[in-house]
């Protein structure tokens, strides 16, 4: 099983790799594998890869469950506040 966590971009550059936010964690992200990424656009990431673009809607859903795991896991994964 795979894990993959929600991020929006927040800088893309011409070499395939953006920056990208999670909460309050900003991290390098490569994009080689989703089509035109833009900044704003909300992305799947596992193992620092962008795999699937995601619409609003399901942003805010994926927003809402991963809220929900912290709440349920309490401090063990506060960074993704």
């Amino acid at each position: 099983m795979c894990l993959a966590v929600p991020h929006v971009i927040i800088d893309l550059a011409q070499d395939g790799s953006a920056m990208a936010k999670a909460g309050a964690i900003v991290r390098e992200i490569r994009t080689d594998l989703v089509d035109d990424p833009a900044v704003g656009d909300t992305v799947l990431v596992h193992a620092g890869f962008a795999i699937e673009k995601v619409s609003q809607e399901d942003s805010e859903e994926l927003t809402a469950m991963w809220d929900k795991i912290r709440e349920l896991a309490g401090e063990e994964i506060d960074e993704f506040k």
